[in-house]
């Protein structure tokens, strides 16, 4: 196992004791982490999948918006937070890892280490109730 910045130490600490749904990205956009809360979201236990490689955790993503339209990577808040490096929130439709389909909010933030090094992404998040 590869050694973690500190910063990443630090923000996974700061995670697990969290009552929001909350995610630790690379800048591969491999799954490093998410706390117990995110594990209703994702749909399975951080304990039974450990990391993820971006393949594996994104494949039935199928992010859309309200409608159900498809949500393009310049729309969705975790990959522009990680590609242009700055705060993004939105509302989408995911798909868990159990197949079922959540309405969410996301609010992602860059994760910049020391010396400004770009160490992924930080995604907090919310299932929305839908209306009756």
């Amino acid at each position: 196992m590869s050694q973690k910045a500190l910063e990443l130490i630090l923000i996974r600490q700061l995670a697990t004791r969290l009552a929001l749904p909350m995610f630790v990205i690379d800048p591969t956009s491999r799954l490093l982490f998410y706390n117990e809360a995110a594990e209703r979201i994702l749909g399975r236990r951080f304990a039974d999948t450990g990391e993820l490689a971006a393949a594996e955790w994104t494949a039935g993503l199928d992010p859309t918006d309200e409608l159900g339209v498809p949500l393009p990577p310049t729309a969705q808040p975790l990959l522009i937070a990680s590609r242009e490096r700055r705060p993004a929130h939105g509302r989408l439709w995911v798909r868990g890892l159990d197949n079922v389909r959540r309405l969410i909010e996301a609010t992602c933030f860059p994760l910049v280490g020391m010396g400004d090094r770009h160490l992924g992404v930080v995604a907090i998040t919310w299932q929305v109730e839908e209306a009756a």
